[in-house]
């Protein structure tokens, strides 16, 4: 198994970016640029390196090559926007991978792009890149082809050795588990548990009761030999549960009007330990939104609207429009799935602001609120 943290280091010791790997700040997959550089650089990757694999780290500064993470993705969908771009696309992953110079809820990011030996091109326009094109690494550099594009192996030798020098060992493997232990306050429970006798699987979360039923918050999941953070939660409510080859999650989330909040569950996640070394996971969506009179959603719709006008506009608020902005990214979540599609924009506006309040824990509802509608908007 190839330990992903080493890999990442052994990646960033080359320091420049080259023909088959990219570090990137961080991934703007909202924005047309941002998605349309990212659709580029697997392009390029891709065509670059028919025969290896080739990655992409997201959350490293580029001229310094420091490590300064990125918030936790858990958007398994990733593969959805290169299946719609790309024609012949790669299989690609991106996992989580916790640092320990990093703060708790900060990781590096790690994409890699797998190899399918097929010339890789654009399936229609994105952004300023047109329908057709072909990119490719020349360099640190994902550049268009001129000429008639012919694949060429020319890193199988060198990636093989990366990969290699990246495996995991017990002594990692011990390390890792110690580490998540004692990185996390007895209060959170951590654990261990070993599968099939290869795998190592760690996790902590706070224990509640809820209608006499055990849930855990702040819920934090690696996999030790990987050295992937599979799971982490700063708000919702999950449940976990294994048996002998598997380890399952199953989120939920609050939500509802004011006073109204109710349990609804958002997604299960099962991670399958196979005896041939290897593992799968497998996510099934489970969100079935709750629905109110559209009259009240509408006034609490215009409401957000007329908050986030002010805030652009830079106008005081009021103290009730201040209680207001503390439920702004739940609310706005509550109107997205009765059918308002601008909401994602609209909180997108104001993002600084509310990341900039005393109350942190309004941002990380805006997090969630963020990732539930990309959710939503996949399935």
């Amino acid at each position: 198994m190839i330990n992903k943290r080493l890999l990442i280091k052994n990646l960033l010791s080359h320091n420049d970016e080259n023909s088959f790997y990219d570090k990137k700040q961080k991934l703007s997959l909202n924005s047309k640029d941002g998605k349309a550089k990212f659709l580029k650089h697997i392009c390029a990757l891709s065509n670059t390196n028919p025969e290896n694999n080739s990655y992409i780290v997201i959350g490293v500064e580029d001229e310094e090559n420091k490590i300064i993470g990125v918030d936790f993705f858990d958007d398994s969908k990733i593969q959805n926007l290169v299946n719609a771009y790309l024609n012949n696309p790669p299989k690609i992953e991106y996992v989580n991978v916790p640092f320990p110079s990093l703060q708790r809820h900060k990781v590096i990011g790690l994409v890699t792009i797998y190899p399918n030996n097929k010339i890789t091109s654009l399936i229609k326009n994105v952004w300023k890149y047109d329908k057709g094109t072909i990119f490719y690494r020349r360099g640190s550099n994902s550049i268009p082809v001129n000429v008639k594009f012919e694949l060429r192996n020319t890193n199988k030798v060198i990636v093989e050795a990366i990969e290699k020098n990246a495996s995991n060992n017990i002594e990692m493997t011990l390390d890792g588990v110690f580490d998540f232990i004692n990185n996390h306050k007895q209060e959170y429970n951590p654990k261990y548990k070993v599968f099939n006798e290869q795998f190592v699987l760690c996790w902590a979360g706070e224990k509640k009761v809820l209608n006499n039923e055990e849930f855990f918050s702040r819920v934090d999941i690696e996999l030790i030999n990987e050295q992937v953070k599979i799971f982490f939660s700063a708000l919702d409510d999950v449940q976990i549960s294994y048996n002998k080859n598997s380890f399952i999650v199953t989120e939920y989330i609050f939500l509802g009007l004011e006073k109204q909040e109710e349990l609804y569950p958002l997604e299960k996640t099962i991670i399958n330990f196979k005896e041939n070394g290897k593992h799968d996971i497998v996510k099934e969506f489970l969100f079935i939104p709750p629905k109110f009179d559209i009259n009240i959603i509408t006034i609490i719709y215009n409401t957000c609207n007329d908050i986030v006008t002010k805030i652009e506009n830079k106008e005081p608020l009021s103290d009730v429009e201040l209680e207001d902005v503390l439920r702004l990214p739940t609310n706005y979540l509550i109107c997205y799935l009765h059918g308002f599609v601008e909401v994602s924009k609209q909180l997108r506006k104001v993002k600084n602001y509310i990341r900039n309040l005393e109350d942190k824990t309004t941002y990380i509802k805006y997090k969630e609120a963020m990732r539930v509608i990309r959710k939503v908007k996949y399935h």
